[in-house]
């Protein structure tokens, strides 16, 4: 007998909800009874619930609390459904034992693959980055069976296409979005390409802009916001995973150097133009201020597992850590906690520094020290590789002192090989998903 969702909503959106759950072949019934929840939730044919906090009066609604406290208790998974979030509705959604928040109006497949999670007991990972390093990890953690992936993505770049659409449409930026998106996808080889195509030709007004930028440019436009530009484009790539903008705020990274000189804007950071390339980042900070997003902050709190990095420490990785309410999701979330290290170091951003430093500046900017594990690569790469990037001011990231290291963190430091060398030093994508499915024990 195939098991069924409990829909705990009244009758109007029950007709709604059963034409999605159709289209998934999960069977359902409704309930908005006192006693028949107490008796439903707990029998065997009921695989999980979906609560409905918009057919209740409001928060203070007594019959709103008894049925949450009856799916808790239940400790079957559920999902809340509001056209009301905030950062305590979400908290308290987590405390009662939910395991995501769906926001009305609601995206169709990104409310199928949360109700299949659900309903079919996956694990939720959030990865927050941003750059190829995010990239390649979504394109190893997308072919994990039993996982449903949520990337959490940087809006801080203003470089090359990117900054070009956000100085000319004041558009949140759509390149590591963009990127995202493609990992995720399961869209013909040939789409894929065609939204990673940079034009050659064109002039000022296209030479150099990439396509999907500038198509995510006009879902954006067409659709109100860059956040639901990015669900329209996810659903045109029917990606396998739910991509969230960090911010809908838009905003300038700006650094304060060492010596006291402050540089504005994520390209300027990442190049280290007209600064020594070996002094190093004091701060760093968004103006305006940042709030994250609600999805991003829900789908932290409410995961199995967080990933943060790969990527540049500060211009892919901590530029989402300095977003206000995302260091309190990840220290709120009971997931596992795991910072993937940077293979090589970065003039400008990251000179001389080891994993000590790397892990110092996550949790400083975490505001302690809630990692469970990090990811330390001992991938051995070619003397030809390591004289190319010595050229560049570039090494490799050592583990140094390890005793020292564990005088910071608590986290248990693991030793792998996750790396690949072409004409590039990289995180391998097929590697890093083994590695952090031995972690997590996905089969």
């Amino acid at each position: 007998m195939q098991k069924k969702i409990l829909l705990v909503c009244k009758k109007e959106a029950s007709e709604e909800i059963g034409g999605i759950l159709s289209q998934i072949s999960i069977p359902y019934e409704l309930t908005f009874n006192a006693r028949a929840l107490k008796k439903r939730i707990k029998h065997g044919d009921i695989a999980c619930a979906l609560f409905d906090d918009d057919a209740f009066s409001g928060r203070r609604d007594p019959m709103r609390f008894a049925f949450l406290k009856m799916l808790k208790d239940s400790k079957k998974g559920y999902l809340f459904l509001t056209s009301s979030p905030s950062f305590s509705v979400a908290d308290e959604a987590s405390g009662m034992g939910a395991e995501a928040v769906i926001v009305r109006p609601y995206n169709t497949r990104e409310f199928i693959l949360r109700v299949n999670a659900c309903y079919y007991r996956k694990m939720r990972i959030a990865c927050i980055g941003g750059g190829t390093g995010l990239f390649n990890l979504l394109i190893g953690l997308k072919t994990l069976p039993r996982v449903l992936v949520n990337s959490i993505v940087a809006m801080s770049d203003d470089g090359g296409s990117t900054g070009r659409l956000r100085e000319s449409f004041g558009v949140l930026p759509p390149g590591d979005v963009r990127r995202n998106l493609v990992a995720l996808s399961n869209a013909p080889a040939l789409m894929n390409e065609v939204l990673q195509h940079r034009f050659r030709s064109g002039g000022e007004t296209f030479a150099g802009h990439n396509f999907g930028n500038l198509f995510l440019a006009v879902l954006a436009e067409i659709k109100g916001s860059m956040k639901e530009g990015v669900k329209c484009l996810g659903d045109i790539l029917n990606i396998q995973g739910v991509v969230v903008p960090v911010t809908d705020t838009r905003v300038k990274l700006k650094a304060m150097f060492e010596e006291g000189t402050v540089i504005t804007g994520e390209s300027k950071i990442d190049i280290a133009e007209g600064r020594h390339p070996d002094y190093r980042i004091k701060d760093l900070w968004h103006e305006p201020k940042a709030e994250c997003n609600i999805d991003a902050y829900t789908s932290i709190l409410m995961s199995d597992a967080v990933v943060i990095g790969p990527g540049d420490l500060f211009t892919s990785v901590i530029t989402n850590l300095v977003v206000e309410h995302i260091p309190e999701a990840i220290a709120k979330t009971g997931a596992r906690k795991i910072y993937v290290c940077n293979l090589m170091t970065k003039p400008g951003e990251t000179a001389r520094y080891g994993v000590f430093e790397h892990v110092r500046e996550i949790i400083n900017y975490l505001g302690g020290d809630y990692l469970d594990y990090v990811i330390v690569s001992n991938t051995k790469l070619s003397e030809k590789g390591l004289r190319r990037y010595r050229a560049k001011g570039q090494f490799p990231v050592k583990l140094g002192n390890l005793e020292k290291l564990q005088e910071i963190t608590r986290a248990k430091i693991i030793m792998a090989d996750v790396g690949h060398e072409t004409e590039l030093v990289r995180h391998d994508a097929d590697k890093l998903r083994n590695i952090i499915r031995k972690m997590l024990g996905i089969k």
